[in-house]
């Protein structure tokens, strides 16, 4: 996605002569010239040499932080890129800056640092469309993120609901059970009763009448409503799944748009 031209060293002079004035320029020039040719590693350590040789040139700060970029190198990356920002602050080149530590922050997934710094870029240089459609996508993805991170609240109520119900559905089948269970023991003391009026017939009949009854008040789940509950879950899954999709799908096709610099 960073897409600005390094920097040569005529417009380093732009910033700040005096901070240039022992820059070794043929390591900055090496380093140019391994950066456009793909030679990042090579690029990195030519502009190491010259931070060596002056600690203060932001032409080799900048470009050294376009380098690590390319190596995915994205914690130094952002170090040096911030460097170069502090120097560039009243250079034209700040909102090229502000800009690249966006990307930086995009490939980290901070979208908010990410959408500050687009803005900021914006501020400078307000014309600028791949910096608008950049804090675009940034500002998409983290209401993505948060919006995820809701239905994931939700997922995890719903889940405690569906634990909550199918607790009291095993209670209530438990409940059955032993309903079952006393029915059947109920069934067999009265068919032993009966035998035992039909042996003795004046023995007292008490016992029928006063027999406990056993009634189930609580309900049972339908599994019309399980099924139900199912499906809401189902399609409430298959909604966060495409939202991952689309998600990837936007980092592909920002991705597409990075330009050398």
């Amino acid at each position: 996605m960073i897409k600005k031209t390094i920097l040569t060293l005529t417009a380093v002079l732009l910033c700040s002569a005096a901070a240039f004035a022992q820059v070794d320029r043929r390591e900055v020039r090496a380093g140019n010239r391994a950066f456009k040719k793909g030679e990042f590693q090579k690029s990195e350590i030519d502009y190491k040499k010259a931070l060596l040789k002056d600690s203060t040139s932001v032409a080799a700060c900048y470009n050294l932080a376009n380098a690590l970029y390319r190596e995915e190198n994205y914690t130094e990356a952002e170090k040096y890129s911030r460097a170069a920002l502090d120097s560039l602050s009243r250079s034209p080149r700040a909102a090229d800056a502000f800009y690249n530590n966006g990307d930086i922050y995009l490939q980290q997934r901070r979208w908010g640092e990410a959408i500050e710094a687009f803005k900021q870029s914006l501020r400078l240089n307000p014309g600028d469309m791949d910096a608008k459609s950049n804090l675009a996508y940034a500002q998409k993805m983290l209401e993505n993120e948060q919006q995820d991170q809701q239905n994931q609240g939700q997922n995890q109520d719903q889940n405690q609901n569906n634990n909550d119900q199918n607790k009291d559905q095993n209670q209530n089948q438990d409940q059955d059970k032993n309903d079952d269970q006393n029915k059947d023991q109920n069934q067999d003391k009265n068919d032993n009763q009966n035998r035992d009026q039909q042996q003795n017939p004046n023995q007292d009949q008490q016992n029928d009448q006063n027999q406990p009854r056993q009634d189930n008040k609580d309900q049972k789940i339908s599994p019309e409503a399980a099924e139900q509950m199912l499906q809401a879950i189902q399609a409430q899954e298959d909604e966060t799944q495409e939202k991952v999709k689309k998600e990837k799908a936007a980092a592909i096709k920002s991705r597409q748009k990075e330009k050398n610099w």
